[in-house]
């Protein structure tokens, strides 16, 4: 992370506030943003609000943070290429963007300048991890950052959409807060829960004085597990370890803990992003019938609790925010809310029931089909980069990695540079997605200086490395992206990534596609590939014409056994497994109107996950 500098003084932070509706003037990304912002008293960064129009944001945007407005057109370049909130280094070369890393990155901002404010440092979670996760691979993510708000809004938003059923994933929340909590090191405070509640059996006269707080019953003892937290004071102990036959019972056989707030007992940022949600939802059901608040007890609770941790009035009030005080509901028992056989609501759907057998009955169907693999001939087996004479900072050695890694690295490198420099003209953009420490993008700024190069990776500590390599070589044609893959909207040219994992070869290939690009990816890790919100699998229609999506499986999960320690012709199926689910990628990119090969790095050696996909739309040609 940076340290509070000159340089982070002027970061500058851009919200989208064109109100789609009388119920909310700002949408709700941006809600979350400012309510964040009011809640830390965070006054570091420079404030733009990008309006489409005149209508008014005053009263929702809190008046200490000097906002000033801005039309979409005056926005930077690289910002333009975002979805927006956005958070823009000083020097314009480096971009924040997405909800959870523009939250995640403001919290950081308040930690660093000041270091002794133990809440904000709750707010990230265990391990600093709380919305970390991205929204391709975390179901937990993807509920707080994208289902939540976008159903809200689309609810807002509807014509009769009061009259709706809940949405699901409200409904979603709903059972997610009534489910058993598991949190760090729960295993004392359950017992501590179980001797309360054999002390309130027992009677009063019989507790326990050496119990923890056994005045206030066991009801409340996650409650006071969670405020303990939130106080400045340090948590205080009991002196003992309790009673023996405490300590003795089964970790199985212990009381479940309640949840609290809604990662479980502590107060953190996913709170503070679901607190505008529901209040515009509560809020909206509350002015028609509320008849639907029924059937969210849970939530209910939640919402009135959070109102009670210090500082959520006070940055509500700024953000124009009148928090509700409804009813209080009638909570259901632990049994009413996890029914068996309920059906999952998560958009993405539920994994299939785990299959048994080998791929040999799924490639002989493919075979009686007319499927089989399909490799075009390297263009250029022998082309490679002359590394003696690069500067040290293009050359992927940082860290650790062994002289043997690095050869490897190197010749990966070199098939995909090749590949890239036969499609590149003056002026391109070329996109490195997924580019973790920068191996392919900074030796493509290097060897391609006319063209400009952006870096697009979720884990910032990796683009820091690479900013400061290409701070080392004086490379002024690179920007830096944090961010999901589908928050970069930009224009570009040229797509490339090395082994982007699973479902990811298929998110950089489709934005490709959109963006009329041409595409040279590397895929690996075949067998995390499943299907999405987004996505299905089989992707081709030749393909899903013949197989069935478990049949499809069953070629992921063979096509990642080609490692060099298995035995030889394990890793020819496994080839040619990869070749298969490869083709079928191809084909889906053919329909859509590109030429598409299917090649193996040369040497083969350099990578058991070794196929390329090289894609070029129709009009620009390969060489």
């Amino acid at each position: 992370m940076h340290h509070a500098g000159e340089e982070q003084e002027h970061q500058c932070l851009f919200l989208e506030v064109t109100g789609r509706s009388e119920e909310s003037v700002l949408p709700l990304h941006s809600s979350i943003v400012l309510f964040l912002l009011s809640y830390c008293e965070c006054t570091s960064f420079r404030l733009f609000l990008v309006a489409d129009d005149g209508q008014s944001w005053s009263g929702h945007v809190p008046a200490g943070l000097g906002a000033v407005e801005i039309q979409r057109e005056q926005m930077p370049p690289l910002v333009r290429s975002c979805r927006l909130p956005a958070v823009l280094d000083a020097d314009g070369g480096f971009c924040r963007t997405g909800l959870a890393v523009v939250l995640r990155h403001i919290l950081h901002r308040v930690c660093e300048e000041e270091p002794l404010r133990r809440d904000m440092q709750a707010l990230l979670g265990f391990k600093k991890t709380c919305l970390k996760a991205c929204a391709e691979v975390s179901q937990w993510t993807r509920l707080c950052e994208l289902s939540i708000p976008s159903a809200v809004e689309e609810f807002l938003h509807s014509p009769d959409g009061r009259d709706s059923p809940v949405p699901a994933a409200v409904l979603h929340l709903e059972r997610k807060l009534g489910e058993p909590v598991k949190v760090h090191n729960d295993d004392k405070i359950r017992r501590q829960k179980l001797q309360l509640q054999q002390e309130e059996e027992a009677g009063p006269q019989e507790a326990s004085a050496s119990g923890p707080l056994p005045s206030q019953g066991s009801d409340g003892l996650e409650l006071r597990a969670a405020l303990a937290k939130l106080s400045v004071d340090a948590v205080q102990t009991p002196a003992t370890r309790g009673p023996s036959d405490i300590r003795k019972v089964k970790t199985t056989k212990l009381p479940s803990l309640e949840h609290v707030f809604v990662e479980g007992l502590y107060f953190t940022l996913a709170d503070l992003v679901l607190i505008p949600c529901v209040h515009h939802y509560l809020r909206a059901l509350q002015s028609h019938s509320g008849s639907s608040l029924a059937q969210l007890p849970l939530l209910l609770r939640w919402y009135l609790r959070v109102q009670e941790v210090p500082g959520v009035r006070r940055a509500a009030e700024a953000c124009g925010i009148a928090l509700l005080t409804p009813q209080a509901p009638v909570f259901p028992t632990q049994a009413e809310l996890l029914q068996p056989g309920e059906e999952e609501l998560e958009s993405g759907g539920t994994m299939p029931a785990a299959f048994v057998g080998g791929p040999r009955p799924t490639m002989t169907k493919l075979k009686e089909g007319g499927i089989e693999p399909i490799f075009s001939p390297h263009p250029c087996p022998s082309w490679s980069l002359d590394w003696d004479r690069l500067p040290a900072a293009v050359n992927p050695t940082e860290g650790k990695m062994s002289d043997v890694r690095a050869t490897r690295k190197r010749q990966q490198l070199n098939n995909l540079v090749s590949m890239v420099t036969k499609l590149a003209c003056p002026g391109d953009r070329v996109v490195d997605f997924c580019s973790g420490g920068g191996h392919v993008g900074i030796v493509l700024a290097h060897a391609l200086p006319e063209c400009q190069v952006i870096l697009i990776e979720n884990k910032e500590e990796s683009l820091l490395r690479a900013k400061a390599r290409c701070a080392e070589l004086s490379l002024k044609n690179v920007s830096f992206i944090q961010a999901n893959l589908d928050y970069f909207t930009g224009p570009f040219q040229i797509g490339v990534a090395l082994h982007a994992c699973g479902v990811a070869t298929d998110m950089v290939l489709e934005h490709c596609l959109q963006a009329a690009a041409a595409f040279i990816i590397s895929p690996c890790c075949y067998g995390f590939v499943q299907n999405t919100c987004k996505f299905t699998f089989p992707r081709s229609k030749r393909f899903s014409d013949v197989l069935s999506y478990k049949e499809h499986m069953i070629l992921c999960r063979f096509a990642d056994q080609t490692a060099g320690q298995l035995p030889p012709d394990r890793q020819l199926i496994g080839k040619h497994c990869m070749g298969l689910v490869d083709l079928d990628r191809a084909w889906a990119a053919e329909s859509l109107g590109y030429s598409v090969r299917v090649l193996t790095m040369e040497p083969a050696s350099c990578s058991p996950k070794n196929n390329m996909l090289v894609g070029v739309p129709t009009g620009r040609r390969l060489c």
